[in-house]
């Protein structure tokens, strides 16, 4: 533990990188106490773009249906959203309850979706990536898919973790591989909130820019899963769409994710308040207790 600790005081020292939660005063929705930045995807990627102009050194979120309900269940979710360097509105009913809030910039931003673009645009051309997450082989097969269709990409590597927590000996091998290769961007695809969990925790120890969870933006962006329609997506049944497609692995996190209607009716009518807790000024890097060990939850969806 006392070894992570160094490493990460070590990396903040030597780089100079501004390890803050945020990146500028800006509108976000309200959605059950998760503050979701008002963005559509050019406004999004502004906001990419600013916080790698600035230095700042933070990691981004896309808030689905299911990250906010587990963010309410959970303080330690909640606290990941709100050290986030940007949320991102994916999902239609999150964008739909911050139009009702009055945000009309907000729209559908998706994990693949960024990525997509971030890669498609020359203003990102000069990037190296790293990819975190996926079943096995499809990392590597995703770093080919994108180099093959932009041939200005820069992948400096690929991880796929076992379907476990790390061993300190795996992480401290994975930590000191990133800071090895010093990649501007590391995309992590893992499962919510897992993935939110781990950026938060592991963030600081890495000598990286930024970190985007994607989700199963992997599998998306590979044709592992198909994406639904765009209509499908506006309309709030792309959970149908990838239902139908894994029904055995999602259909559990989908009844979970029902619950959501009660609680945006309380929240909407004014019957519970759900406010958005504010961040302490401070750094990211956290000592932890002595009676926990600082090894993140890592694992695949």
């Amino acid at each position: 533990m006392q070894r992570i600790a160094n490493l990460a005081t070590s990396i903040s020292m030597r780089s100079g990188i501004d390890i803050s939660p945020q990146i500028a005063d800006r509108s976000r929705a309200n959605v059950l106490g998760v503050g979701i930045d008002a963005v559509g995807m050019e406004q999004a990627l502004e906001l990419v773009a600013e916080c790698l102009k600035r230095g700042a050194k933070g990691y981004v979120c896309a808030a689905d249906v299911h990250g906010v309900l587990q963010a309410m269940r959970g303080e330690e979710v909640a606290d990941a959203f709100r050290h986030a360097a940007i949320v991102l509105p994916d999902g239609a009913p999150t964008v739909w309850v911050g139009r009702l809030q009055g945000c009309s910039s907000i729209d559908h931003v998706t994990g693949p979706a960024i990525m997509r673009e971030i890669f498609r645009r020359q203003e990102f051309s000069q990037l190296t990536h790293f990819f975190y997450g996926g079943n096995p082989g499809v990392a590597d097969e995703l770093a080919s898919t994108l180099q093959r269709q932009h041939p200005w990409a820069r992948i400096s590597g690929t991880y796929t973790p076992p379907f476990r927590d790390l061993t300190r000996d795996e992480e401290l091998q994975f930590i000191r591989r990133i800071n090895r290769q010093r990649p501007d961007v590391i995309w992590v695809g893992i499962s919510t909130p897992r993935q939110v969990l781990f950026m938060h925790r592991i963030m600081p120890f890495l000598d990286t820019r930024l970190m985007f969870g994607v989700g199963a933006a992997f599998d998306f962006l590979t044709g592992h899963v198909r994406e639904c329609p765009y209509w499908i997506k506006r309309a709030g049944f792309h959970w149908l769409h990838r239902l139908l497609q894994e029904p055995r692995r999602l259909w559990r996190r989908n009844l979970f994710n029902a619950s959501f209607a009660w609680h945006i009716a309380l929240q909407l009518s004014g019957v519970r308040a759900y406010p958005i807790r504010s961040v302490k000024e401070s750094t990211m890097v956290k000592k932890a207790p002595a009676s926990r060990s600082v090894r993140p939850t890592v694992a695949t969806q």
